[in-house]
């Protein structure tokens, strides 16, 4: 009896070693996967008493910007697999107010690109075309724009940002190599897609086990970025109006008008 209960316990030991599967660490990490997400305080319409909506671009090759492109979880393909998997909408690059979602041929078209080759029999030499399908390679996206939006809560007499989209920007190059222009790819609406960001991690310098989330980021506002719009009457970036020094005055400008309308309320 004693043996066949020993050879039980062998058996089950090993079909559980064989069941088990490599884990590249000391620990299953599931801290962050179960984080719930913390909720905006809820606002009324009443209370807003100013606004003031900004569009910036932050461009990965800034050192503070490094996890974006981190090569085991690039920022990008955080949005392209939420997209892919239908966890989130999105929205046509030509309008920045969300009003117009892509189809599902559009978004495939978007990650996916064709191509035509032309092949040669070595025996026959005949030629034939080939059309082939490639995976939008995610480090050509340099750069992000972001859609936020600037209010003072007087319920709480504050200065509040909001994100509301994202957009990956794509460089568009010549024949020849040259720089022609640059595009943006979708939008994604940022309170729709924000849970998914919560649940994936960001790579930490100094600190591997750091639970940093994507969505701490953008709250904590841990990214180094520019402003290249602000809304105006004539809907005008600020390169349409400004050039040279005079574009980047102009930005700081704004930057400093959002910082000075919050000081100014108060009596020192």
């Amino acid at each position: 009896m004693q043996k066949i209960t020993a050879l039980c316990l062998i058996a089950c030991f090993c079909q559980t070693v064989l069941n088990a599967q490599a884990l590249d660490d000391i620990v299953k990490r599931t801290t962050l996967k179960e984080r719930n997400v913390l909720a905006h305080a809820p606002i009324r319409e009443a209370d807003i008493m100013w606004e003031k909506r900004i569009w910036r671009v932050i461009d990965t090759r800034e050192k503070m910007n490094q996890a974006f492109v981190y090569p085991d979880a690039p920022f990008f393909k955080v949005l392209q697999s939420s997209a892919l998997n239908g966890d989130v909408s999105l929205y046509s690059a030509e309008n920045d107010k969300f009003s117009q979602p892509m189809k599902e041929d559009e978004i495939e078209s978007v990650f996916f690109q064709t191509d035509t080759v032309t092949t040669i029999d070595p025996e026959s030499y005949n030629e034939s075309i080939a059309v082939i399908t490639n995976e939008i390679n995610w480090e050509e996206i340099k750069r992000f724009r972001v859609k936020e939006v600037w209010f003072f809560d007087s319920n709480t007499s504050s200065l509040k940002v909001r994100i509301l989209g994202i957009a990956p920007l794509m460089d568009v190059i010549n024949e020849d190599g040259s720089f022609r222009h640059e595009k943006a790819l979708f939008w994604v609406y940022y309170p729709e897609v924000r849970e998914r960001l919560a649940r994936e991690k960001v790579y930490m310098v100094g600190n591997d086990a750091a639970l940093q989330s994507w969505d701490d980021i953008f709250q904590m506002r841990y990214f180094s970025s520019y402003i290249y719009k602000a809304s105006n009457m004539q809907d005008n970036r600020l390169q349409d109006v400004y050039s040279g020094v005079e574009l980047l005055l102009e930005a700081d400008k704004i930057k400093q008008e959002l910082f000075n309308f919050e000081h100014d309320l108060w009596s020192y």
